[in-house]
This record gives structure tokens, sequence and C-alpha cells, in this order.
């Protein structure tokens, strides 16, 4: 049974044009870009629920501070250079995340990559179910990568072709262009919207920075298989042909199906930000 990702809301999701369009690309949002393909490797499609949104933005509920692992505010960011403006709604965040992407990137070319509006809720709803056997397509922050799996062999021997990697190219470069101290800085800056969206997928005494460390360090041990990934198709759609690949969650599936070399250039990424997300400040 697929599990809830946000409470049920009445109001549909709304398709918005592609520029202004989107959150931080946070690294694992571009891990989470492929993850729209991991429909061949899953049967039963899930159905997502609409994303709840509040008219304001309510102060964030988190744990006794002896429970949080990883506190947001010993993060150690630059001062800004100037007074930070108040922060926007939740359901109204989508406009200032284009704008501080926009900032962060200088080729236009991840506008294509996005995906509907309520960014922050999609992203939270995606990172914190790729440790999870499946994914609510719908509620990806970014597009699918194009085109159609790529194999290569026949008869009982189809695999994964190399070839395949090629389609997530775009994804790996904006991943590689983010400067994560920036990156690290714009999340500190928006993290009360991060936080309230997790509250409202149903963890109300959730901290969400533990639980994206948590996730970073579940890409982190993703498998590296050697050899052809080689696959099945019992009925409609692809499988792993190793049972232990197969039970892989969804998150690691997609480390594996990028390819050596861009898991490679992934896992580096997250790494630096996972440790810029867990330093603690000087010593007095």
């Amino acid at each position: 049974m697929t599990e809830p990702l946000m409470k049920a809301d009445p109001r549909p999701l709304r398709a918005t044009p592609r520029s202004p369009l989107l959150p931080m690309a946070l690294a694992a949002v571009v891990v989470a870009s492929g993850a729209g393909l991991y429909w061949w490797l899953n049967h039963e499609p899930a159905i997502p629920p609409a994303v709840e949104t509040s008219a304001e933005p309510a102060p964030a509920t988190v744990p006794p501070a002896a429970t949080i692992q990883h506190p947001i505010e010993q993060v150690v960011v630059p001062a800004p250079a100037e007074p930070a403006l108040p922060l926007p709604a939740l359901g109204d965040s989508d406009a200032l995340l284009f704008e501080s992407l926009a900032a962060l990137l200088a080729d236009d070319g991840w506008r294509s990559l996005l995906a509907g509006d309520f960014l922050i809720q999609r992203f939270v709803a995606t990172i914190d179910n790729l440790p999870r056997r499946k994914l609510a397509p719908h509620l990806l922050p970014v597009r699918s990568a194009p085109g159609a799996l790529q194999t290569a062999g026949q008869g009982g021997a189809i695999a994964i072709g190399e070839a395949n990697a090629a389609r997530y190219d775009a994804y790996v470069k904006v991943l590689s262009a983010i400067d994560p101290e920036r990156l690290v800085a714009l999340y500190v800056r928006l993290y009360p919207l991060f936080q309230q969206a997790y509250r409202e997928t149903g963890q109300p005494d959730g901290y969400f920075n533990d639980r994206l460390v948590a996730v970073i360090d579940h890409l982190l041990a993703a498998p590296t298989p050697s050899g052809p990934l080689l696959l099945v198709r019992p009925k409609v759609f692809w499988e792993f042909a190793d049972p232990v690949l197969e039970q892989a969650s969804a998150g690691e599936k997609l480390m594996i199906r990028i390819g050596p070399a861009h898991a490679a250039t992934v896992r580096a990424r997250l790494a630096a930000i996972r440790a810029l997300l867990v330093a603690a400040p000087p010593a007095g």
C-alpha cells in the first residue's frame, strides 16, 4: 500500500508555465530529477494526493532540542550583505524560490527541468520518500528524464544500455554548477518553510533537516553494482533481474540507473552538502 505523502486538499495541483517556477534545487532535488523515471521499475501507479498549502506561514513545530540531531541553527553560512526580507507564506513561495535559483545559476538550462508549483512541498515530499520503495511522480519538483529507457542486448540478456546515462546529463550539469555553500545558505534562509511543509506531511514532531541528512546518507550508501544491469519484464514494466536490486528503494534505484560516472558526481556533491549541513559553528 502506498503511504500518504501529504494531507488531502480539494484543490488540485496547478499547472504553471516554465517561467516563475521552482524551489532551490538542493542537490538531492537533482538526485530526484530522474525519479519520475522510476515508473519503469514499478508495477502499480501511485495516485498522489493534492498538496496542502496554508494562507500564512505557521510557526514550525519541532521536537525538543535533545532529540534534534542536526539543528539548522548550527549550520555555518555567510552573513547576508543586507537584512533578509520576511518570508512569504508557504503557498506563495514559488516566486521567491525561482528568483533565488536564478541567482545561483548563470545558465538558464535549469528552467526546462522544473515541473509544477508548490515546489517546497514537492521537494519535501520527494526527499522524504526517496528511501521508500515508491514515489508519487506527480509530486516531483522536476520533469522526468527525456526519452525511454535505453537497453542493450537481446533475448534473455537485456540490460540497461550505456546510452541511458546521457538522459540524465542535464540534471547532473545543473548539480555540478551549483555552489554548495550558496545553496546551503539559501536553504537555511528558507528553512522555516521547509519545516512547515514537512510538518504538513504528517510529521508534527519531525525535524526536516534531520530527515534530509538521513536521506543523503541513504543515497550515499546506495549500491554500486558492476557489470551489466540485467533486466526482466514479467509483465509491462522492466525490473532488475537481481532480486536484491529490485527490492532497493526508489532513491537507490535512481543512483544505479544514472550510471557510475553520474553517480560518482552526485555522491561527491551530496557529500559536500552534507558536510555543510552538519557543521557546527567554531568554538568560542
